[in-house]
């Protein structure tokens, strides 16, 4: 029986999730069908990613937008939302629903002086509602899924479900699981064979990183790397961007159809931290979703997960001792 996505998604264990949606008609999301393209619609999906970073407190680790399904790794910034007033909550939220009656006047300098203290209250307690929602990963993924449905059956002047009912959620429990799921999500364009280098790599987070590097900016609208949690002053990815690239860089070369085994570097920088062997990472970075279902991270890491959701059962232990330590 499939777990409920409430209990799929603990802050309390972890702010990481790794998110995949899958589309129904599968030759209808990207490609061609009847010497029609629809590859526009991959950038419809990555602009809208690019949107909803900018309104929920959910930063965007990774993105690969694919012909048939839709990879995310995305940060909870509980602490963001917590800081947000109610203007600010109520602003952010009518950049993508209309909110109501009352909302829709109380961000209004004319109109907001006729509210009474009782119409006040209930903005407010409907700001509260807002704030939990802006931290609500199933939220951001029905705000991306259901704007790309409506937009595909428009285009298609058809009705029904674009993608399948439920999105896949996988709780990323350490360093280790999120360096591992990065790569694995930026390298899909690779691994499927249809780009040959990560900068060639359409419509993934990896090409953004790197075109706005080339510029010598940081993505506004990916999550920032900060270095190792020693040497963090802000909140950010615990790796370095130039090792991140390396690590990436280093992997495509290996996973590459035309180039597996050609390149026998010393460990980047990253797994030498993380301790993880060349054949344990390569492993990891095409295999994650098989390895690993609801949970990845360590052992010791998996174990607390389960106890903290009441499971008798330790999923991914066995992945989790041999790929991670």
């Amino acid at each position: 029986m499939p777990k409920a996505r409430k209990s799929q998604i603990s802050l309390l264990d972890t702010p990481y999730y790794h998110c995949v949606s899958r589309c129904v008609r599968r030759a209808f999301l990207c490609g061609e069908q009847d010497g029609k393209s629809f590859e526009h619609r991959r950038q419809w999906v990555e602009d809208r990613i690019h949107t909803l970073s900018e309104v929920f407190a959910i930063d965007v680790c990774a993105y690969a937008v694919m012909s048939n399904h839709t990879h995310v790794v995305l940060h909870v910034a509980k602490d963001k939302a917590d800081a947000f007033t109610t203007e600010e909550i109520i602003q952010r939220w009518h950049k993508l629903y209309k909110g109501t009656l009352l909302t829709q006047r109380y961000l209004s300098p004319e109109l907001c002086k006729d509210l009474h203290e009782t119409q006040i209250k209930t903005v407010e307690e409907t700001a509260v509602v807002w704030r939990k929602r802006l931290i609500d990963i199933s939220w951001f993924m029905r705000a991306l899924n259901e704007y790309i449905a409506r937009a595909a059956n428009k285009e298609d002047d058809c009705t029904g479900h674009f993608w399948e009912g439920r999105f896949k959620s996988q709780a990323l429990l350490d360093e280790s699981a999120l360096a591992a799921c990065m790569a694995y999500v930026d390298l899909n364009p690779v691994r499927a064979k249809i780009a040959k280098t990560p900068e060639t790599s359409a419509h993934t987070s990896i090409q953004y990183r790197i075109n706005a590097a080339r510029v010598g900016k940081t993505p506004k609208r990916l999550m920032p790397f900060a270095g190792s949690p020693k040497q963090n002053m802000f909140q950010g990815l615990p790796f370095t961007l130039p090792d991140y690239l390396q690590l990436v860089d280093i992997t495509s070369r290996y996973i590459h159809p035309n180039k597996r085994g050609i390149v026998e570097h010393s460990l980047p920088t990253i797994l030498e931290r993380l301790n993880i062997e060349h054949e344990q990472w390569l492993i990891l970075t095409t295999q994650f979703e098989t390895c690993f279902k609801h949970a990845a991270g360590k052992v010791i890491h998996l174990e607390q997960y389960a106890h903290n959701q009441y499971q008798q059962r330790v999923q991914g232990r066995q992945s989790a001792r041999r790929l991670l330590g």
